[in-house]
């Protein structure tokens, strides 16, 4: 018997050396910054270090590999481009410590690749996991003092801090996000991802520090979340579909907004948003779309629903005439139509509860109050201002009467 099981045993090992060899694999698929060797005293450049971790954790071939940015370190970073596509199937990034941007745009390492205006970048990634209680410091105050929004027009002059592209399945969650030069985080050309329980903070009168910018992307959930910047909270923009938001709190900002869309003439498109349960406190806006005239292009599909309103100056609004512009003689503008607001509840700071600012040719479509109940903590009269939308209201305070087509 003794030897049947010798046999037995010996036979196993034979077979088995992959499977062996395997779990060794597994044992080793986590890669730490500092073992590259980032020091994380927030004063060396720890690009290189972080460059050289990310080859190694990109190119592993186990199932998942873990990039680890520990506790406790504050590692300084230059612009950086972490590109796939990876080896693994999942890319995890276990982020606990600080990452912090170099404080004096001056000194600020571009390279040769201005397509690179992005502080931290990610692109063409599939499946991956960024979490851990960390956070993203771009130290933008010096950036917000250099370039005004004037000199903004002919195109960005201040970094995104954390910037994803081409990316599928993304999953960014439990980080802090704080004073990025321009907005805090993108989202591009990006599938099937989500952001959950981020908090971003930048000081009310930070300029264009957007909380998260959405474009050419799909199915992407934003949730759970507290966003305090100088402007959007959220932003969809041109190629959004299938938008949802829900649980985000918002304040200070300009409120969470569908475009601006149209500008420079352009066709643009957003659709399948839905903002859900989300609350406004002490907001320039509340639930916006914006679009500029001469532009062309659609918003269509929109639902803004279980909304608190905490001291808001426009709580509901959609402007067809954003910002005139050298485009705007065109006569042409962006559709807007199949928007929704249900049960939207609180309070403005102004008497301006409702402005529906359409455009006379093109005008507002199906435009739907439910349920609504603003009021003004001035004591006056809560006003509606409407141009040329179309649509129904019901149970609504104050009564959108404007509204033709009921």
């Amino acid at each position: 018997m003794k030897g049947i099981l010798l046999v037995l045993l010996i036979l196993f090992f034979i077979a088995t050396p992959t499977l062996c060899a395997r779990v060794m694999l597994d044992a080793d698929s986590s890669f730490d910054v500092v073992s590259y060797g980032a020091i994380g005293d927030g004063q060396t450049d720890d690009s290189q270090a972080f460059e050289k971790a990310w080859q190694t954790v990109c190119g592993a071939t186990q199932d998942t590999t873990t990039l680890l940015i520990p506790e406790g370190k504050t590692f300084l970073l230059q612009p950086i481009l972490f590109k796939g596509p990876c080896k693994s199937n999942t890319i995890n990034i276990e982020f606990q410590g600080t990452v912090i941007a170099p404080k004096n745009p001056d000194s600020w390492k571009w390279g040769t690749d201005l397509s690179r205006w992005a502080w931290v970048k990610f692109q063409g990634i599939s499946n991956l996991i960024i979490q851990g209680g960390g956070t993203i410091d771009g130290q933008g105050s010096s950036w917000w003092n250099q370039y005004s929004k004037d000199e903004e027009e002919d195109g960005p002059k201040k970094p995104t801090a954390l910037q994803f592209i081409e990316c599928k399945n993304l999953k960014l969650k439990n980080l802090t996000h704080i004073n990025s030069p321009q907005n805090h985080i993108s989202i591009a050309s990006c599938s099937d991802s989500s952001v959950s329980n981020a908090h971003i903070i930048a000081p009310e009168k930070s300029p264009n520090t957007d909380g998260i910018d959405i474009s050419e992307s799909s199915n992407i959930l934003i949730e759970n979340s507290k966003i305090e910047t100088g402007d959007d909270c959220i932003a969809i923009n041109s190629g959004s579909t299938f938008i949802n938001i829900t649980g985000v709190t918002c304040g200070p900002g300009h409120g969470i907004s569908v475009g601006s869309l149209g500008r420079n003439g352009k066709y643009e498109t957003a659709e399948e948003i839905h903002v859900h349960n989300c609350t406004f406190i002490g907001t320039q806006n509340g639930a916006r779309i914006k679009t500029w005239m001469g532009g062309s292009g659609y918003a269509r599909k929109i639902r803004f629903e279980d909304i608190i309103l905490v001291g808001a100056k426009n709580p509901v609004i959609i402007n067809q005439h954003y910002e005139d512009n050298e485009y705007s003689g065109l006569n042409t503008a962006v559709q807007v139509s199949d928007v929704t607001y249900e049960n939207v509840r609180g309070t403005s700071v102004s008497d301006d509860a409702i402005t529906l600012n359409c455009d006379a040719k093109v005008g507002c479509t199906n435009i739907v109050f439910n349920n609504i109940n603003i009021t003004s903590t001035t004591g006056g009269e809560e006003h509606v201002s409407c141009n040329y939308a179309s649509g129904k209201c019901s149970m609504s305070n104050p009564n959108v009467t404007c509204l033709y087509g009921q």
